[in-house]
């Protein structure tokens, strides 16, 4: 850090107060036990990360943690204008002053004199305060994510390594910051919590759609709802809104997508328009495939950083799943992919078949066959398909796949099946078996007009 001039009347005159305190809890919430012990067992290591994207509840969970909890909490809102080393440590030692007004004065002093000394030593002197002041509390830095300042990340990594045994770090964000976490987590001096432990589950669901938000929802449209959100908060309290006051709520829940436009709205404004624009082109190319690799997305975005870039939103939380052990495979989030699918659609329709296409060749070089097909049927490349089933359609009825084989033949029109008499021939028994038997005299007249 450089020294800069200053005074106890700058940085202290100009703080937001608002900064330092924790938003109120709402007065309908979920009470959600089992992550209320998870951030209890936290208090025994030196950092607890919440880490999700955008709308799971994670500021919320904190509130409502704090209602149960009678640990001093040192509360630090932070925004864009924190990425400033005098201010962000300005700003961490009046949060630790709300917990105890004596807490890091000298420290204070410090950073409030005419001539700042280096980061080091306004760190070494604020954990020796830390370590003299003997009773527990918590320090909780909230949206994290919005520092970008790697000298306030080695400040902080520093700071947490060496925090004394009575106090502990929380960290809120929506993407994992660049801290020793494999290091920490080794030691078992780090709780996770995720999205995959923020999420909603169906009894959670219910009990926000029907006793929260007064929707009186059947059982099948929580179950339908949750599945389609999985468990996202907002998205769940988003799709609410949209059911309000609505007469066929049922039918409602059946269409419910991220083209809604509370969703979309959301989606647009704190997720998609906030990337860099070469990530968001890569998010929209990428959006026509059902799992994403690194060497797949290669394929569709003509780059060599694919597998790369995947890493990146995984650690930035934009709403991609894994789907392996060994990061191989992902996907997006329900909700996210049809806004993405929705967007490249509004934004570059001439490219959704192209890169479907892409898609579709690249998965048959790699033997993934049926994907292959699933991509040639989405571009409606007829032929390509045809080509593709023909030669495994046999295999695949003496193997009983019967429904796969179904799937296909009835997505594509009458006049390309008739170009391929014989895959219609293989096809009749099948039908006659399940005794469809309208269906089956439906094909036998394609065969006769071959």
């Amino acid at each position: 850090m450089h020294s800069q001039p200053t005074g106890e009347s700058d940085w202290a005159s100009r703080r937001l107060t608002t900064k330092l305190y924790l938003p109120p809890a709402r007065q309908s919430l979920v009470d959600r036990p089992r992550l209320l012990e998870h951030l209890n067992e936290g208090l025994k290591g030196k950092l607890t990360l919440i880490s999700a994207p955008a709308g799971f509840g994670k500021t919320s969970l904190v509130t409502a943690w704090r209602e149960t909890s009678e640990l001093p909490l040192a509360w630090l809102s932070l925004d864009a204008e924190d990425n400033e080393p005098s201010r962000f440590l300005d700003y961490l030692v009046a949060a630790l002053q709300t917990a105890d007004a004596e807490l890091a004065e000298d420290t204070s002093a410090l950073l409030t004199g005419t001539d700042i000394p280096p980061v080091k030593v306004v760190l070494n002197s604020l954990l020796n305060e830390l370590n003299a002041h003997d009773a527990e509390f918590v320090l909780a830095l909230d949206d994290y994510h919005v520092i970008n300042e790697q000298s306030i990340h080695e400040a902080v990594s520093f700071l947490i390594e060496r925090l004394p045994p009575h106090a502990h770090a929380l960290i809120v964000s929506r993407s994992d910051p660049p801290f020793p976490l494999a290091r920490l987590r080794a030691r078992g001096e780090l709780k996770e919590l995720r999205a995959s432990d923020l999420r909603f589950d169906g009894s959670e669901a219910a009990t926000f759609l029907n006793d929260v938000m007064s929707l009186e929802l059947t059982s099948h449209d929580v179950a339908a709802l949750e599945e389609r959100t999985e468990g996202w908060i907002t998205g769940l309290q988003l799709s609410a809104l949209s059911l309000q006051g609505r007469a066929n709520k049922s039918e409602m829940v059946r269409e419910f997508a991220g083209d809604d436009r509370f969703i979309l709205d959301y989606l647009l404004e704190e997720v998609l328009n906030g990337q860099p624009a070469e990530r968001q082109d890569f998010l929209l190319r990428t959006s026509v495939l059902t799992r994403l690799s690194g060497p797949l997305c290669d394929a569709l975005t003509d780059h060599q950083a694919g597998h790369q870039t995947l890493e990146q939103l995984e650690r930035a939380n934009l709403f991609l799943i894994p789907l392996d052990m060994k990061g191989n495979w992902f996907r997006y989030h329900h909700l996210f992919a049809d806004l993405l699918r929705l967007r490249l659609k509004q934004k570059q329709p001439h490219l959704v078949r192209e890169l479907q296409m892409k898609a579709s060749l690249w998965c048959e070089a790699n033997e993934l066959t049926d994907e292959a097909i699933t991509y040639a049927l989405a571009a409606q490349d007829w032929e390509r398909a045809l080509n593709l089933i023909v030669p495994i359609a046999y295999h695949l009825l003496t193997l009983g796949k019967f429904e796969r084989l179904k799937y296909w033949i009835e997505a594509m029109p009458e006049a390309a099946l008739k170009t391929r008499p014989l895959l219609c021939f293989w096809y009749i028994p099948t039908l006659l078996y399940k005794d469809e038997l309208d269906e089956a005299a439906k094909y036998l007249n394609l065969v006769e007009a071959a």
